[in-house]
């Protein structure tokens, strides 16, 4: 009903091209863990590459609007930076580290390469 960003139709899309698969996990105690989190549902986490030493990560904003949305990561991060598509860092691109997370704005549709260099 309504809109499909209120009826969720990219979430559920998602949901049915990448299920999720459980995996018995080797204690009943194991607590839960997400390495990445978006405070907005316009906003899609599409990719998280590994890299030797950082994490290339790629957003973008599916509903069309203009958004700040926050990227919280339980990953050990000690720098982020904005990147190309060719995830070449870009000049003047890097994003300050906040206790919430880092702070993403985006226009209609916007894609984000962000390169999160990761604290041995």
């Amino acid at each position: 009903a309504g809109s499909f960003q209120e009826a969720g139709v990219i979430q559920h899309a998602y949901n049915l091209n990448f299920p999720i698969h459980a995996v018995p996990a080797s204690c009943a105690q194991c607590p839960a863990w997400s390495a990445f989190s978006v405070s907005s549902p316009a906003v899609v986490l599409e990719t998280a590459e590994d890299r030797p030493e950082a994490v290339v990560v790629r957003l973008y904003e599916a509903h069309g609007s203009t958004v700040t949305a926050w990227l919280q990561t339980s990953l050990p991060v000690k720098e982020a930076m904005l990147c190309d598509l060719l995830e070449r860092p870009a000049a003047r691109g890097r994003l300050p580290l906040e206790q919430r997370g880092l702070r993403l704005s985006f226009t209609p549709f916007r894609v984000l390469s962000i390169l999160l260099v990761l604290s041995r």
